[in-house]
């Protein structure tokens, strides 16, 4: 992993669920319910929250393993009704949109590398409001998944940056793997899917508490004025 130093960025990339909204315990609970409708072992809610970014196959074949193939459909048909229910009353982290506020007016390109389906994150830009931050997203439903690097390559190249000189910011070991996979930066963040513990045992380094903090590292990193005084 590269180290980081001032105006050594082009591209901060964000994770969205955990990272961007609070929205952890929504998903994490929408999978033990749809566990419990179909009578299946239903994951601990550490086990729920771990999967948390990965495609959608590899998060089930993880939290759930008594899920059999043949049901996948009816499972994620009933996850949906669950966090649908929740879907409408999900937050951005307290500091969030003033950050993504700032950092669109200073002008470093953004984007979202997000194990949502595209037509989730679109619902998430409806809700929240967020899609002109953004200059390009990938989603896990349009090509190989976190931990794989492709969503960071991918936007790297449409965008024109190296991934050396693009900063991944994330709340899991997925996100971070991603990073490393891709040749990016890395920053994390503690208030999400995955612990501080788990992340620094992972090598994340450093992991940030709040979204205030992490704007204070980005403002000092990017050598830009995000947070107000």
């Amino acid at each position: 992993m590269h180290s980081l130093a001032p105006s050594q960025v082009d591209l901060v990339v964000f994770d969205w669920d955990g990272t961007i909204v609070d929205s952890t315990g929504a998903i994490a609970d929408s999978i033990r319910a749809a566990a419990r409708d179909l009578e299946l072992e239903e994951p601990n809610a550490q086990q729920a929250s771990h999967v948390i970014g990965l495609g959608l196959q590899d998060a089930l074949r993880l939290a759930v393993p008594s899920l059999p193939p043949e049901r996948l459909r009816e499972f994620v048909e009933r996850y949906r009704v669950h966090y649908f229910g929740r879907d409408p009353l999900l937050k951005l982290f307290d500091g969030m949109r003033e950050m993504l506020d700032a950092l669109r007016e200073s002008g470093i390109a953004m984007g979202v590398a997000t194990g949502k389906s595209r037509v989730g994150l679109e619902r998430a830009f409806d809700q929240t409001g967020l899609r002109r931050h953004f200059d390009a997203t990938r989603c896990a439903d349009e090509g190989e998944p976190k931990p794989h690097p492709w969503m960071l390559v991918d936007l790297c190249e449409e965008l024109g940056f190296e991934p050396s000189r693009t900063l991944m910011i994330g709340d899991t070991t997925h996100d971070h793997g991603m990073a490393q996979s891709a040749g990016a930066l890395f920053g994390g963040v503690g208030y999400g899917a995955h612990p501080r513990e788990t992340l620094l045992a992972a090598g994340v380094d450093p992991v940030h508490d709040s979204v205030h903090a992490l704007g204070e590292w980005l403002e000092v990193k990017l050598s830009r004025k995000l947070i107000p005084q």
